[in-house]
């Protein structure tokens, strides 16, 4: 699995099976894309390593904390 830098999905891009936010990407060998949530991803995606080109995996954005907006001056 690769993590990108920058986040290369976006709140539109949704899970394939539930339809909520997709943070794992499969492009498959066969030319076609699967988008999975963090939860189905984990289901999913170990089956699909070997029939996967490239996985893209930004599940730890739901964990990094944001930083302060308007964070007070001392």
């Amino acid at each position: 699995m690769t993590t990108a830098l920058a986040p290369e999905m976006t709140a539109a891009d949704r899970c394939d099976r539930c339809g909520a936010q997709a943070y794992i990407r499969a492009r498959l060998t066969s030319g076609g894309e699967l988008f999975f949530c963090a939860h189905h991803g984990r289901e999913y995606v170990p089956a699909l390593r070997d029939k996967a080109v490239d996985i893209i995996d930004e599940t730890d954005r739901l964990t990094d904390t944001p930083a302060a907006a308007g964070a007070e001056e001392r």
